[in-house]
């Protein structure tokens, strides 16, 4: 990192807990519910971004799920320099639990507090709590530095 540069992850609540060996653990903000349909094509401007809104935690901090598809919002800001792009994958805990997490590239040049999908396949359900630990962000090298970095309307979200 050049000096002055932001952190690749802001706002870690416990560097001695989240700073793992091959990554850090980002942890949860808020979880949403899909109220509506989503769309893709090859031109962004045909793309429609299904609509949410929040679940509510108990006045202890946790909330049940059904079986089904939810929206997580991450606690933390990643910052992405342009020599790298990142991944990230569901604890293993989520996994045991028959619950997981799907994310998208975390692309070259990124800044912003993340979003990605965590799907309840356990036909029981799923308890979490507020600022649960639910995946493993893992940064790598690429070959070289991107010119230009991402720079799509998602940059700088929910900072």
């Amino acid at each position: 990192m050049v000096e002055g540069s932001p952190r690749l992850v802001e706002g870690i609540c416990d560097r001695g807990v989240q700073v793992q060996p091959n990554g850090v653990e980002l942890t949860l903000q808020r979880i949403e519910r899909f109220i509506g349909y989503g769309a893709v094509a090859y031109e962004n401007s045909e793309r429609v971004i299904a609509p949410s809104e929040p679940i509510g935690f108990g006045s202890d901090g946790w909330v049940y799920l059904e079986p089904g598809v939810y929206k997580v919002i991450f606690n933390e800001v990643v910052n992405v320099p342009l020599g790298m792009a990142a991944i990230a994958r569901p604890r293993s805990s989520l996994t045991r639990c028959g619950v997981t997490v799907e994310t998208g590239v975390w692309d070259a040049g990124y800044s912003g507090r993340s979003e990605s999908m965590l799907v309840v396949y356990n036909r029981y359900g799923f308890r979490v709590k507020r600022n649960a630990r639910l995946v493993q962000l893992v940064f790598f090298h690429l070959t070289k530095p991107v010119d230009v970095g991402y720079d799509g309307v998602y940059q700088g979200e929910n900072r």
